[in-house]
């Protein structure tokens, strides 16, 4: 195993870079990759690094046009490592035995997918299971996507992302676990371990990549492909703790951002890569570039061409060139001309000839096409389990007079909004092969829940949006036909209680949506006063991939379901909600804005020099909004209560050795049972850099019945407390802390304590 790269004068074409010599053979599976590699000429070794889409349907024949013939041509002479986008198990074992029947060594494809948040199962978007606080939803979702993926002639998934994100403008913060590292880096470990299990050469189990390597979350303006300016600090305390903990969970592969960070792409970046992830982190799977981001080097305007791309990818540590053709017509030219040393590609093909042989592909290449996916997808196993996680997910943001929950009998119920009967719009953003349409609608779990069907009317209002959603279209919001808000409102004024679906289509967010308005499109604010104005029994469901803008609602209407895209079961998990066979347990992982011109808008901010008022207008604030969230990170309501009481630290002064253990007594004093999240948050009040008001680190989800008590007990070491400070060193340094026991990262008992 390559222990470390040292790579030199890493922007000089003339000078010849080297990396240490490769260490000698420790396991089995070690001899097994030396042997095949030492069998391979240059050229096969730099097909390895290859990966392709497909071009044509692979469960027929090739089409006539030159790219498929020369894609057809390239696998069957091993120019060729992967192929993604091919989906189905005929497609796969096809695609296999091109490669397998007809290279000199037979070295087998990695078919790689996004497989998000599912597979055809389809789970909460990963926002929302992680607003269950419950890394072992997360775990269940991957193993299923995983169980449903590998079925279907798959090894690898593009996922987990675990890029932190502090901007709701960016669409792709629906893909995350939100805006801290110590949550963000269990949810990440979680998804890792689900995907990959515990022995990656099992059938049920494929190889996770965890991505964006690194700061993609970051980018300015939350403008998606944006520029990322960041310093070292933030870099290694709030962007790289998740990712490490899923090289620490055996995370197989990493994909590289499209960002640059202080001007240097991501997928030309050594630091990142080379000393840091390849070093530091002593990661032995493969990095693999995000779709042409090595072609994009050039775009960046750090390359003049593809050729010095490729050699500025490789050299960095980029092992895999997804769809940039840049390795395979440029690499051998590179290292015949001494501008690449042939040791950098033989360590980049070993990499990805380790994953193949731990996926088990080298003893059977065609063991993942030849399984029988009839009863292993879209069983009622899996859309139980969806349902389960679903309501997990599930964030109550506004209950006042106990509207919630709902009657199943004697309640007259108004359902109305177009997204109430909207069966696709759940589902989420990047659904790999979801069925369209085929979620539970909330109208439908509304229906299913109720005794009798004839309680429950329904109104579309306005159409939301007025063209067929796509994946790699814009939508057209409507905009100008209020048609159905009349309509809407005579139903309102009859009923006793009125279920408003509002947010976002679920093409409203994801990978390359980000807005600049965060708040309700069209006409759903226009409907939603008309409504209210009626009838003051609002229940708001909102169905969104972001945080919202939501201040006059929250203001006005008496209760709000913040239900997330939740996927296959959404209707009836929200249902189950909403009529109290669940109670509620979520809690926000990102921060709700007032306004979108607090984005981005955090809780682990530093306090600044002026933090307070003054009396005076020279403090830091602004003069038409508040400095605070609408709902902050960690918030979440229950149909019961709970009371924190009894705080207690071991000690009050604890050496670099010793643990310092908080205990806290957390009681159920409503008439409900009920989870509750227990958070807790430290600081750092004096560091060798600023140090954030707030960090969370620990949380622990309990059962309560109505009236229990129960002590929850949390541990903190030096290792807790250590960050990346001004030396450019991980430790903890003494000194004095305050920290918080609570509900939320604005409400908590506090204690203090000193680090000797």
């Amino acid at each position: 195993m390559l222990k470390k790269l040292i790579v030199t004068a890493l922007f000089s074409p003339l000078v010849f870079h080297g990396v240490q010599a490769q260490n000698q053979p420790k396991t089995e599976m070690d001899m097994k990759v030396e042997a095949l590699l030492s069998k391979m000429t240059l050229e096969e070794k730099i097909g390895q690094l290859n990966q392709y889409t497909a071009r044509w349907e692979m469960t027929g024949p090739a089409p006539t046009g030159s790219s498929e013939q020369e894609l057809l041509e390239e696998i069957k002479s091993g120019q060729v490592g992967s192929m993604l986008n091919v989906t189905g198990a005929e497609a796969t074992l096809k695609a296999q035995k091109l490669a397998v029947e007809n290279t000199r060594l037979g070295i087998p494809l990695i078919f790689g997918y996004d497989v998000i948040h599912g597979y055809k199962t389809i789970f909460p978007i990963p926002l929302a299971t992680a607003s269950s606080w419950d890394p072992s939803a997360a775990e269940l979702s991957a193993h299923i996507a995983a169980v449903e993926a590998a079925a279907s002639g798959l090894h690898w998934t593009f996922a987990p992302m675990v890029d932190i994100s502090r901007d709701a403008r960016w669409g792709r913060v629906m893909e995350g676990a939100g805006e801290d590292p110590y949550l963000g880096a269990k949810m990440a470990a979680a998804q890792v371990r689900g995907f990959q299990g515990d022995d990656l050469s099992a059938d049920n189990t494929i190889a996770a990549c965890a991505k964006h390597f690194a700061a993609y979350g970051f980018a300015e303006a939350g403008r998606d492909y944006n520029t990322v300016e960041i310093s070292e600090y933030t870099l290694q305390n709030m962007v790289l703790p998740p990712f490490k903990a899923a090289v620490e969970a055996g995370v197989a592969t990493l994909m590289n951002s499209f960002n640059v960070i202080g001007g240097l792409p991501s997928t030309a970046n050594p630091h990142l890569l080379r000393d840091i992830l390849k070093g530091e982190w002593d990661f032995d799977g493969f990095v693999v570039s995000d779709w042409n981001s090595i072609g994009e080097i050039k775009n960046h305007g750090v390359a003049p061409d593809l050729k010095e791309a490729a050699r500025l990818a490789i050299i960095a540590g980029s092992d895999m060139d997804m769809e940039g053709y840049s390795y395979v017509p440029f690499l051998k030219e590179l290292v015949d001309e001494g501008l690449v040393d042939e040791a950098l590609i033989d360590d980049a093909a070993r990499r990805v000839l380790r994953i193949k042989f731990e996926l088990g592909l080298f003893d059977d290449p065609y063991k993942y096409s030849k399984l029988d996916e009839q009863g292993l997808v879209l069983n009622e196993e899996h859309l139980q389990a969806a349902r389960e996680v679903a309501r997990k997910s599930i964030v109550l943001l506004k209950n006042e007079n106990n509207l919630l929950p709902l009657k199943k009998e004697g309640q007259k119920i108004a359902v109305i909004g177009d997204l109430a009967d909207d069966k696709d719009s759940p589902i989420g953003s990047w659904r790999a092969q979801a069925i369209a349409g085929s979620a539970v609608s909330l109208l439908e779990g509304i229906e299913n829940a109720v005794a009798d069907q004839n309680a429950v009317a329904f109104e579309r209002g306005p159409v939301y949006v007025s063209n067929e959603p796509e994946f790699t279209k814009h939508l057209q919001i409507n905009q100008t036909d209020p048609t159905g808000i009349d309509q809407a409102v005579e139903l309102a004024q009859k009923m006793d209680v009125v279920v408003l679906a509002l947010g976002e289509n679920c093409f409203q967010s994801g990978e390359g949506r980000s807005q600049t308005d965060i708040g309700l499109k069209g006409y759903q604010q226009q409907l939603l006063e008309a409504v209210y104005e009626v009838n003051k029994n609002v229940v708001v469901v909102l169905m969104n991939g972001r945080p919202l803008v939501i201040d006059w609602m929250a203001e006005k209407v008496p209760a709000i379901v913040e239900a997330w895209h939740l996927g296959s079961e959404a209707g009836n998990a929200i249902a189950d909600v909403l009529f109290g066979d669940y109670n509620p347990a979520g809690k926000l992982t990102v921060s709700f804005p007032r306004s979108v011109g607090q984005c981005p808008i955090y809780y682990n901010h530093f306090s600044t020099a002026r933090a307070d008022d003054t009396g005076t207008v020279f403090w830091s604030h602004y003069t038409d909004e508040s400095n605070d969230p609408l709902f902050p990170f960690g918030y979440g309501l229950s149909y019961t209560t709970f009371e924190y009481s009894n705080l207690k630290l071991s000690a009050s002064e604890i050496s670099a050795d010793q643990t310092l253990k908080v205990r806290v007594e957390v009681k159920n004093t409503g008439t409900v049972d009920g989870e509750e999240v227990v958070q807790l948050y430290v600081h750092d009040l004096y560091g060798s850099i600023a140090r954030p008001v707030k960090e969370l680190k620990g949380f622990e989800k309990i059962f309560l019945k109505a009236g229990e008590s129960k002590t929850v007990e949390f541990e903190l070491t030096a290792d807790d407390l250590a960050f990346f400070g001004a030396d450019r060193s991980w430790k903890a340094e003494p000194g004095d802390f305050n920290l918080w026991v609570g509900t939320n990262s604005q409400m908590g008992l506090k204690g203090a304590f000193k680090l000797k």
